[in-house]
């Protein structure tokens, strides 16, 4: 494999350099030159206006994935109540199973799932399976694993999709490595090539300077998990009426696993459970959050933050640099490394805009930012932005939310 540039249509315009991330190009003599440092990535193709350069070498390999068929979805459960991401991927999984002109089917482990099932339905979901038994119980990813992989063998969906959870990014790593497969993580953006009629899976790279989208060329299923709340949860149109929680009224969309509880043997042993005290705040269901950065100050600010939180009704968030800082507990940050949140309104408090802590709000359907300084990137992105001192900004749209005149 070996890349090259075409001579004759290279100008030297230096877009391929300004992209490349390795300082593998360098124009020399009006044209560009590909060094060692070269890995491949393709950047430089992409950014090329006049298509000069080309990786050659690559053989194709045909590979029969025929016997692969349909879009399936795990269902993730934590003591029967199903999580949010899992509505979200099968609103997403439907579509694209549309576009595939195939079936959407779910995949849900657990114990006592019976009357508790009946409002996945409402999606368009063609084929529930249900793994119901007291092994899952707890959400060990050892034993998980093992009934995925033993329905992905049996099935063979074409595509398998996940949570980006904490429990969904142990999990299905660890089922693509058992099954010889591809595994895209903590993709934004999923979407079916109209020609080749393979996944695309966008996912932030590089920081999240760059979109990257990748294909599973040579395994099936395509496998990736998905960020929470960036794609909309949106029951199908005509959805049957949620009246009742009896599995029997889906009874013909339900199939019941079989297998033997003495081979899904794992080397954990739970020994206890522990919630921590105060730690229970969900970020996503709140349509407002207000968050606070390094540019609050100290942790007694956040006194401020919370009251113009609380006088709209929503909740406090924080930048990894707040959190770093123990300003403020890990459960309220928003960013790569925290939450992905899509309020209906995002306040950003004397926060800069890093590249990662953007990545988990600018989905935010209006996001206002409060910085003094006006070069900060969290502007480009803001719909609204004031600069100036927080500590005088914040009090006056505190007086006059309570005064009944709204923010703006």
């Amino acid at each position: 494999m070996e890349i090259k540039v075409d001579k004759t249509t290279c100008t030297g315009c230096s877009l391929c350099k300004n992209f490349c991330m390795y300082d593998a190009i360098e124009i020399t003599g009006g044209k560009a030159i590909i060094n060692d440092n070269c890995i491949f990535c393709g950047a430089c193709i992409d950014a090329c206006k006049f298509k000069s350069i080309e990786i050659t070498g690559i053989h194709e390999k045909n590979f029969d994935f025929s016997a692969y068929s349909g879009v399936m979805i795990f269902i993730e459960q934590h003591e029967g109540t199903v999580a949010e991401v899992s509505y979200e991927l099968l609103s997403e999984g439907r579509k694209l199973a549309d576009a595939l002109g195939s079936k959407l089917y779910g995949i849900m482990p657990g114990y006592e799932l019976k009357e508790k099932i009946s409002g996945i339905f409402n999606y368009g979901i063609d084929r529930l399976y249900i793994a119901d038994n007291e092994i899952f119980k707890h959400n060990i990813d050892d034993i998980y694993s093992k009934i995925l992989v033993q329905a992905i063998n049996k099935y063979r969906p074409d595509i398998f999709l996940g949570g980006a959870t904490s429990f969904g990014r142990t999990l299905l790593p660890k089922v693509a490595a058992i099954i010889k497969t591809g595994l895209t993580a903590d993709c934004t953006a999923l979407s079916i090539d109209p020609e080749k009629k393979i996944l695309l899976q966008t996912r932030p790279t590089f920081g999240g300077n760059v979109l990257a989208t990748i294909i599973t060329r040579n395994a099936r299923p395509q496998m990736a998990t998905v960020r929470p709340h960036v794609m909309a949860k949106e029951p199908v149109q005509n959805a049957e009426n949620r009246q009742t929680d009896n599995y029997l009224k889906y009874s013909d969309r339900i199939e019941f696993l079989e297998f033997d509880p003495l081979n899904f043997k794992t080397k954990y042993k739970l020994l206890s459970r522990e919630k921590e005290l105060g730690q229970s705040i969900n970020l996503s269901d709140y349509d407002v959050i207000v968050s606070g950065g390094r540019g609050i100050g100290g942790p007694d600010n956040f006194s401020l933050i919370k009251e113009l939180a609380d006088s709209l009704g929503g909740v406090v968030g924080a930048s990894r640099a707040a959190v770093d800082s123990n300003w403020i507990s890990y459960p309220h940050q928003v960013g790569q490394t925290g939450k992905t949140v899509n309020p209906k309104v995002y306040i950003a408090c004397g926060i800069s805009g890093a590249i990662q802590h953007l990545a988990g709000m600018q989905t935010s359907d209006i996001i206002i930012a409060i910085n003094r300084d006006p070069d900060a990137p969290i502007f480009k992105i803001a719909n609204y932005g004031i600069v100036g001192d927080l500590f005088e900004i914040i009090p006056r749209l505190i007086k006059k939310i309570k005064n009944g005149k709204g923010i703006t």
